[in-house]
C-alpha cells in the first residue's frame, strides 16, 4: 500500500510539474492563432476566431523569415566550431598536468559567467575596424566567448571518464594521435560531444544582446526581428506569439537528436 500511495504522489506531482511547464508554451501556440483584437478584448483557452495569418506574415515577410535563416546559419557556425576547438583543449585538460592549469581553467569558466554586456564594446569596436560588423562570423566568433568554455567543461568530464589505458595502449598498437582520436577516442565520448553541442546550440540560439549589437541588415537574427512588433500603436502580439513558437521549433529538434545523450549526460554529473 505504502509503494502505491508513493507512485500516486509522484504521479501526480510530475503531471503538475508538466502543465505548470507545459502552460506557456500552449498559451503563446494559442495566441499565435488569434488576431491581436481577439487577444485584447477576451479571456479564452483556445481560439474563438482561428487564423493562419500571423505565420502567413512570417513565411511571406522577407525581413521575418530571414531573421531565422541568418539565425540558423550563425548558431551552426558556433556550434561546429566551438566543438571543434573544445575537444584538443578538454582533452589537454583531462590528460595532462602543466603549469596552472586549474587557474587556466577556472578562468575559462569565468569567461561563460560573465554577463555578454561586458564584450560588446571590444566586439563593436574590433569588428568595426576589421569589417566583421553585420556578419554571420560577427556573431559566430562572439559566441565562442561563452560556448567554448562550456563546452570544454563538459568534454573534459566525460574524458575523464574514460581510462588513461585505452590511450597508452592505442599508442602500444602503433596509432598515431589523430588516427587514435578520431578513430578510438571520438567514439568513446561521442554522448559528451553530443551534451555540449546541444547546449552550444541552444546558448547561442537565444542570445540576444551581442546577436542585436553585430547585425543590422544583412545577417539580423530572430530574436533582434521580433523586437519589430514594438511600435507606436502598441504590440503586436499574434505576431510575436507566432514568432516564438517557431522559434521553439529547432530547439525541440536538437532535444529530440540528442535526448538520450543529456540523459546520460545527468548521469556522469557533468550536466
Amino acid at each position: 500500500m505504502n509503494e502505491t500511495r508513493r507512485f500516486r504522489k509522484r504521479t501526480i506531482f510530475l503531471a503538475l510539474y508538466l502543465l505548470f511547464a507545459m502552460l506557456p508554451i500552449y498559451w503563446m501556440i494559442n495566441m499565435s492563432f488569434k488576431t491581436n483584437e481577439g487577444i485584447l478584448s477576451s479571456f479564452s483557452l483556445w481560439p474563438q476566431n482561428f487564423t493562419w495569418d500571423n505565420y502567413i506574415t512570417i513565411f511571406t515577410d522577407s525581413s521575418w523569415y530571414s531573421g531565422y535563416i541568418n539565425s540558423l546559419i550563425y548558431v551552426v557556425l558556433n556550434t561546429v566550431i566551438s566543438i571543434t576547438v573544445a575537444l584538443p583543449a578538454a582533452y589537454a585538460f583531462s590528460r595532462y598536468q602543466f603549469l596552472g592549469d586549474k587557474h587556466v581553467f577556472f578562468w575559462l569558466l569565468t569567461n561563460r559567467m560573465t554577463p555578454p554586456a561586458v564584450f560588446l564594446l571590444p566586439f563593436f569596436q574590433l569588428y568595426s575596424t576589421l569589417g566583421l560588423m553585420d556578419t554571420y562570423w560577427a556573431v559566430a566568433l562572439a559566441h565562442l566567448v561563452f560556448n567554448v568554455p562550456l563546452a570544454v567543461w563538459i568534454l573534459e568530464g566525460f574524458m575523464s571518464g574514460i581510462p588513461r589505458e585505452i590511450d597508452e595502449t592505442a599508442y602500444i598498437d602503433g596509432y598515431g594521435f589523430p588516427r587514435f582520436f578520431l578513430t578510438i577516442f571520438l567514439p568513446l565520448i561521442k554522448a559528451g560531444v553530443g551534451v555540449a553541442a546541444f547546449f552550444c546550440f541552444m546558448f547561442s540560439w537565444v542570445e540576444l544582446l551581442l546577436a542585436r549589437t553585430l547585425t543590422s541588415v544583412n545577417a539580423k537574427p530572430i530574436v533582434a526581428t521580433m523586437t519589430r512588433t514594438v511600435s507606436a500603436s502598441g504590440m503586436d502580439w499574434a505576431t510575436l506569439a507566432a514568432a516564438g513558437t517557431l522559434t521553439i521549433i529547432p530547439g525541440a529538434v536538437v532535444i529530440w537528436f540528442v535526448r538520450h545523450y543529456i540523459a546520460k549526460g545527468f548521469a556522469m554529473g557533468r550536466v
